[in-house]
């Protein structure tokens, strides 16, 4: 059993500026001693207790899970995969982020009963602040549909929600690369805390990111201080080596990334991956034609997850791939480096 305690965790990552704020090793926590601080979002806080430090119990959780704890093997570029395809979805989705193509899988997946949850994030209407959540329903997923991953929210604490209290068995994780990342560190785990939710993980899907930002100084502060756009006019956010934000209004305002730089989450200056290098199925908007997503088909987990949706008639797929694009913002990604 792993002897390593929250403090090596916190030495390693936390204070070093490491930290994805995943939320993964919140989730893992059997004694519930680690969580995010409003003030402290950087990285987690430990309430002053852990079985290890305290009682002398062996644990190691929190560490077995963090992506961060081994820089050396993270992904980049394009990772393995069987597939690239450009996909849309064929049944309604109103908010739909690019072609639909994340909401129509999982819709499929439910209703198909190949899952019966989805760990993921939505966002208050009004304020578009985020939060992480655990939704049962296709109904409830086509209401929440549209990426949000454009700000942090520590997505897999619900992972505890979803296994330990309601104790579902077939969850799909949606997220950005450092939330796929995770999953695979408790997916390939042989830590005993760790097994039940290798176990319940069924399927992830990776979503191509850049970097997120703090929802404070990006929404309240660049967005609603400085340019006077309000949270409630916005109807979504794109990145394509830029913020685009789109308003009600059908306006657009485009924001230069080098203006952001104060926004960026510290953890996600050491990151590499664009494409979600350890997710079942990548999915992005870049690459793809207008109205259709990317999806990086990566394992046979992936595959059929795709399949079963196109032949349930709820995803179509068809249209050509911009690979060298994608490949240039994986490339400008893979750049970065720890200092």
């Amino acid at each position: 059993m792993d002897t390593k305690t929250y403090k090596d965790l916190e030495a390693a990552v936390w204070v070093t500026g490491l930290c994805s704020g995943c939320g993964a090793c919140v989730a893992v926590c059997p004694a519930d001693a680690l969580r995010f601080s409003p003030d402290k979002t950087d990285a987690p806080v430990n309430i002053g207790y852990c079985k290890a430090e305290n009682d002398s119990v062996p644990c190691g959780a929190c560490y077995a899970a963090c992506p961060r704890v081994d820089l050396a093997s993270r992904g980049t570029m394009l990772g393995a995969h069987q597939d690239i395809v450009a996909a849309r979805a064929v049944i309604p989705v109103e908010r739909k982020q690019s072609g639909g193509a994340v909401t129509a899988i999982l819709v499929n997946a439910l209703d198909e009963g190949l899952i019966d949850a989805v760990v993921t994030v939505t966002r208050d209407p009004w304020t578009m602040k985020p939060a992480s959540a655990v939704i049962t329903s296709s109904d409830a997923l086509i209401q929440h549909a549209g990426s949000r991953y454009s700000w942090w929210v520590p997505l897999l604490a619900a992972l505890k929600e979803a296994v330990v209290t309601r104790k579902y068995r077939r969850i799909a994780v949606v997220g950005v690369p450092c939330v796929a990342q995770a999953t695979r560190e408790i997916r390939e785990s042989d830590h005993d805390l760790l097994r039940p939710y290798a176990k319940a993980i069924r399927l992830v899907i990776g979503l191509f990111c850049t970097e997120t930002f703090d929802y404070e100084k990006l929404v309240e502060g660049k967005l609603q201080s400085e340019r006077r756009i309000d949270p409630w006019d916005i109807c979504r956010l794109d990145i394509k080596g830029r913020l685009d934000v789109y308003l009600q209004d059908e306006q657009k305002v485009s924001i230069p990334l080098a203006d952001l730089e104060e926004c960026i989450r510290p953890g996600c200056r050491v990151c590499t991956d664009f494409t979600a290098v350890d997710a079942d199925v990548s999915a992005g908007s870049v690459g793809s034609p207008d109205g259709y997503t990317t999806l990086i088909i990566r394992n046979d987990i992936g595959r059929g997850f795709v399949d079963r949706a196109v032949w349930q008639g709820k995803l179509a797929t068809g249209g050509s791939i911009d690979l060298a694009m994608i490949e240039r913002l994986a490339a400008k990604k893979a750049e970065r480096r720890v200092e």
